[in-house]
């Protein structure tokens, strides 16, 4: 059969709202979520080896990549509207059931970087589940939660040179998690045949 004429299969469109996307959905929110747990303990320790030469806000851009590799994630395997932000959420509602140092603030986080993941593909209209979508979620990502920062977390009030700094910081971490990571986690899926089942 000519390539041109093949139906598209299930990883090459955007996917719809099933009870098997639903629990693939809440799989990966129990697995990030613990991650983002344990991502508190390591903030802790950067913060801690960090703060003598002045440059604690750091342990929060090193680690950003790590708790927002839910909805790249997400977003990128289950391809749907809505999944990356549910994914993010779901993810932050883990830790928080699980304890996180942050408490129910987490909750607040995940809303934050649910939104900056989810628009990222929703600038490309739920059409490109490649690393241009994924780059683009990755993007919205990092100025969403860069931006949410500058209000929680004060940012405002640093210069230009350590803005950029923190904010290249973040791009890189994001990057490696929630792009590399996830296209990593994608290719293994496949060569299970795990999205088949």
């Amino acid at each position: 059969m000519d390539n041109k004429t093949q139906p598209a299969t299930n990883r090459e469109h955007q996917s719809k709202w099933t009870l098997r996307n639903i629990i693939l959905i809440a799989l990966i929110a129990i697995f990030t979520g613990i991650i983002f747990w344990g991502a508190g303990f390591l903030y802790t320790a950067l913060t801690v080896v960090l703060t003598p030469i002045g440059a604690a806000p750091f342990a929060n851009d090193l680690l950003m990549g790590l708790w927002c590799m839910a909805g790249p994630l997400t977003g990128f395997v289950v391809r749907t509207f809505g999944s990356a932000f549910v994914g993010e959420f779901l993810g932050a509602a883990v830790e928080v059931f699980l304890g996180g140092q942050w408490g129910a603030g987490a909750f607040i986080s995940g809303l934050v970087q649910g939104i900056g993941s989810e628009l990222g593909f929703a600038f490309t209209g739920y059409k490109r589940y490649d690393w241009v979508g994924l780059n683009a979620s990755i993007f919205t990502t990092v100025v969403v939660t860069f931006a949410w920062d500058m209000i929680k977390n004060g940012y405002n009030k640093f210069g230009i040179p350590l803005l950029l700094a923190l904010f290249v910081t973040r791009y890189i971490s994001t990057f490696i998690f929630g792009g590399v990571l996830t296209k990593m986690i994608v290719r293994l899926l496949d060569r299970s045949n795990a999205f088949s089942l």
